[in-house]
């Protein structure tokens, strides 16, 4: 085949794809009973994940939209999105003081609002966009608030160049300081975001009384942050198992469903990532397993149950002779035995998997990139349905237990268990402790 006719009909079928493609109009509008997003005219409610993977079990689960905090490969997921009939509120990722961008620097404030003009006219008429997400959690250990300043900016030259889709900003939680930030410096923003988890419902209950009249979206919301825990005697975050974090989910679902300024959330994360554990917020495991809270989603935006429910962790915990350990502190190089008991709502046969993994020291603020700390090969020495017997590590420091039960079917029940091992149990030599209730019950 001739390769220039080949690229020129290669182009020509660009060309009349771009010149094809027509804006679905998004607006906000006000209803005696609060704000309500309208898309072409109808009523649209936001039942969004936050990620972009996994979007035949989204759809599956009775879930329109998503949302990317960036426009990284921006058209692909714009496709992929319109494909399954979904809708993607795009992120456009404003630059971050803590990481070095300085908003006094009117050049490089220039240069980044000029690239976004660029690709905001470029994807403005995709049919799969839904509203503009100008910035993440720019408020996250900040102090030139002339950000809000850049954001503005940014959000009225996407109303002079895109009449067809809103805009909003997101927040790290809600703060009234940030609020009537917003509210000063970037009137051009039409919805406040939110990024909230253990403290949701003080977020939604505080929003109208911290000043913000109009309509809002939960941006991120999920199981407790890793910040709002229980902690162990040696500073360890203690998680929740993926059945007390299905009953998190359900249970703040149904506050979101009732504010009626609310126009809908995106669940996070949908999709599987380390952030101070591997299992800390993604909804899929790493082999694309869906857990517990993915089951909750479905009954709440479906209003049925799943053909198929995730196994449920009853009970576990680690011992010594039969008894319980204290606090969890471990002798190094000393024999124990842990158990958990999961049960399966469709009686299926569940197959266990046990790890020993350092606590991770890579932990880092606001969802950025952390390195996963390997398997401890070795540890384990018996392994029975539902327990194992294992030797703890001979150096001294903390780590965790991980637990899960898979049915075999594509569905994965989960904890952990942080310990800290000491040389010596009497001195616990390098135990720093702290007056905090352990709390393994979940």
């Amino acid at each position: 085949m001739n390769c220039n006719r080949y690229i020129g009909s290669l182009i020509i079928a660009v060309l009349s794809f771009c010149a094809s493609a027509q804006p679905i109009k998004v607006e906000v509008v006000q209803t005696n009973s609060g704000y309500q997003l309208l898309r072409d005219g109808k009523p649209y409610y936001i039942l969004g994940a936050g990620g972009q993977v996994h979007l035949d079990e989204l759809i599956e689960c009775g879930g329109n939209s998503i949302r990317t905090w960036s426009l990284e490969n921006a058209q692909k997921y714009l496709d992929e999105a319109h494909k399954y009939g979904l809708t993607v509120t795009m992120g456009l990722w404003v630059q971050h003081e803590r990481h070095g961008f300085n908003y006094d620097d009117e050049i490089a404030v220039k240069k980044q609002l000029d690239y976004f003009t660029r690709k905001v006219k470029e994807f403005k008429d995709h049919p799969a966009l839904l509203m503009w997400g100008i910035g993440n959690e720019v408020d996250l250990f900040y102090s030139n608030t002339k950000v809000w300043k850049a954001i503005q900016d940014i959000a009225k030259m996407i109303h002079e160049v895109d009449p067809n889709h809103p805009t909003c900003t997101v927040t790290a939680g809600l703060d009234p300081k940030e609020v009537a930030l917003v509210m000063r410096d970037a009137p051009d923003i039409d919805i406040y975001g939110i990024n909230t988890y253990g403290e949701l419902k003080l977020a939604v209950d505080s929003i109208d009384h911290f000043g913000w009249k109009g309509p809002y979206l939960i941006a991120e919301w999920g199981p407790d942050g890793h910040w709002e825990v229980p902690l162990t005697k040696w500073g360890a975050p203690i998680e929740q198992s993926s059945s007390s974090k299905a009953k998190s989910y359900a249970k703040r679902y149904q506050l979101i469903r009732a504010e009626p300024n609310c126009i809908g959330s995106y669940v996070f994360l949908w999709g599987h990532k380390q952030e101070t554990t591997a299992t800390w917020y993604g909804l899929f495991t790493a082999d694309g397993s869906s857990t517990a809270p993915v089951d909750e989603l479905y009954k709440a935006w479906r209003n049925t149950a799943p053909p198929n429910s995730s196994p449920a962790i009853e009970n576990f915990g680690i011992q010594r002779n039969g008894q319980p350990v204290p606090d969890n502190i471990l002798t190094s190089g000393a024999r124990f035995s842990a158990f958990a008991n999961f049960t399966d709502p469709d009686n299926d046969a569940l197959k266990y998997s046990w790890e020993i993994i350092s606590e991770s020291t890579d932990t880092k603020a606001g969802g950025d990139a952390e390195s996963a700390p390997p398997a401890i090969p070795g540890l384990i020495k018996k392994r029975t349905k539902g327990a194992i017997e294992f030797k703890a590590p001979k150096k001294e420091g903390a780590y965790r237990l991980f637990i899960s039960a898979s049915d075999g079917k594509g569905k994965v029940g989960y904890t952990n268990i942080p310990f800290y091992v000491s040389p010596d149990l009497n001195k616990r030599q390098g135990v720093k402790l702290k007056e905090r209730q352990l709390d393994f019950s979940y």
